[in-house]
């Protein structure tokens, strides 16, 4: 079968698909905001795996970076854009269509 088959995983969202990727959206997706260290040890990755995967979701819109200073010291904070929550909200209700079986699956 080819990508653009009928069953639902081909709607899956290449880009959110990759596990570090779709971890960070998932962290995201439960805050406002993250702090880049948390969500680095939340998810167990290096800081520069961490920065090249946001690097990748920023350039697609889906995550929003901002660097301010907090007491004096830098932090980067880290936030899903509206389109980055679309997008995983969709990528989730993909997920879930292939794992209730739906009627393409």
């Amino acid at each position: 079968m080819t990508e653009s088959g009928t069953h639902p995983r081909h709607d899956l969202d290449q880009l959110i698909h990759a596990p570090v990727r779709l971890s960070i959206m998932a962290a995201l997706a439960a805050a406002e905001k993250v702090e880049f260290r948390f969500l680095r040890d939340t998810i167990e990755v290096s800081d520069s795996l961490l920065s090249k995967h946001m690097l990748t979701l920023e350039e697609a819109g889906y995550v929003k970076v901002e660097k301010a200073f907090i007491s004096k010291k830098p932090g980067t904070w880290l936030s899903l854009t509206p389109a980055g929550r679309a997008a995983f909200q969709d990528y989730v209700a993909v997920l879930e269509k292939i794992m209730k079986g739906s009627p393409h699956a």
